[in-house]
């Protein structure tokens, strides 16, 4: 590596992180401001918001807006240089434009695996303090009751409850069919299911019909004592338990969910795959970045700094309205994830062999 190569990275990396100080501190006080009623309402002590609301919140959304701040922090840097003729001075030096990418694609894999390791294990963690905080002080989304259940807690068993409540760990009217290949080997029905502890569960007025051959054994019972390898938190899927997870046990349980047969997983799967398609992000915004602002033109860096804020936010708008899509079962996870990436690299390939010419 050059020095010119050292310089431009330095240049990368510090307008990055210095663009993520100056934009999350305006976001946390807007925040703050929007929130305070809450927090004083509630009295919540300072320490609570600093370490379990605003301490995740740096990591969460300067992860979340990263194409953001890459896109701006390239267009701003290397507009200053073309602006000062130093990329022309370069170049004269006998340096290539592709030869010039080099350092930027070294900046952008640093920020890559920065991103990959923040939104894989760091986030997760840290989010569920913010999501807890948020659900116990400001919005409280979490769901104390679950209705029309199903799902295969074990190979050939399916588990069906009509409603289940949280807080009491009860479900009512609830059935559990045992399947022997196509058959089914026996039918139990309750008129109420209730959580014990270490998987296990008790039936309340309960009917048990075994099915052997042509036929049929039928029991009766007010209670029955079962064993079924599932817990009451996993009767509620919501989408805020995929930010709660790392990498690897949001891949675990997105395999575990399918094995049992449960469909609402979509947002698991949608969170998976942005969690590689949003760093692969950083690679293209870096390109589109250098071949928008590389050369000088008339109008200077404010031409291209809001041609780069409308274009990054067509970016975020396609993300999002890709992933309701998604949810929503109209487009495939993986093509939700991917598609503002492959849309972009589609516009960036052309404009790099313009401007490399």
């Amino acid at each position: 590596m050059k020095r010119l190569d050292w310089y431009i990275i330095k240049k990368f990396l510090g307008t990055f992180f210095f663009s993520i100080v100056l934009i999350l501190s305006i976001a946390i006080v807007f925040d703050l401001t929007e929130k305070m009623d809450d927090f004083f309402e509630h009295q919540v002590p300072l320490r609570e918001i600093i370490l379990d609301y605003y301490l995740p919140f740096i990591p969460y959304y300067m992860n979340m807006f990263s194409s953001l701040f890459i896109f701006i922090s390239v267009i701003y840097f290397t507009s200053k240089m073309a602006g000062n003729s130093e990329i022309i001075a370069i170049q004269a030096a006998g340096m290539s434009y592709h030869r010039l990418m080099v350092p930027y694609a070294i900046s952008a894999t640093l920020l890559f695996v920065l991103s990959i390791f923040l939104g894989g294990w760091v986030i997760p963690r840290s989010s569920e303090r913010m999501i807890n905080f948020t659900d116990k002080y400001v919005e409280h989304f979490s769901s104390e009751n679950a209705r029309h259940i199903q799902m295969e807690v074990e190979p050939g068993t399916v588990l069906y409850i009509e409603s289940f409540q949280r807080r009491s760990a009860i479900g009512y009217r609830c059935s559990i069919d045992r399947f022997e290949g196509n058959s089914v080997i026996s039918r139990t029905t309750a008129d109420r299911i209730y959580y014990d502890s270490l998987s296990n569960w008790h039936l309340d007025n309960y009917t048990e019909r075994t099915f052997t051959g042509l036929h049929e054994t039928l029991e009766r019972g007010e209670r029955k004592d079962i064993t079924l390898p599932v817990i009451p938190d996993e009767l509620f899927i919501t989408a805020q338990q995929a930010q709660q997870m790392t990498t690897p046990e949001l891949r675990h349980y997105m395999e575990r969910q399918r094995q049992r047969g449960s469909g609402n997983v979509k947002a698991f799967e949608v969170e998976y795959h942005k969690r590689w398609a949003s760093p692969i992000g950083a690679f293209i915004m870096t390109l589109l970045g250098v071949t928008m602002s590389s050369r000088r033109v008339r109008g200077g860096m404010g031409k291209n700094l809001g041609i780069g804020i409308v274009l990054t936010a067509a970016y975020i708008l396609f993300s999002t309205v890709s992933t309701t899509f998604s949810v929503n079962n109209v487009m495939s996870t993986f093509s939700a994830a991917w598609l503002p990436n492959l849309v972009f690299l589609a516009i960036s390939i052309p404009l790099y062999i313009k401007a490399s010419r």
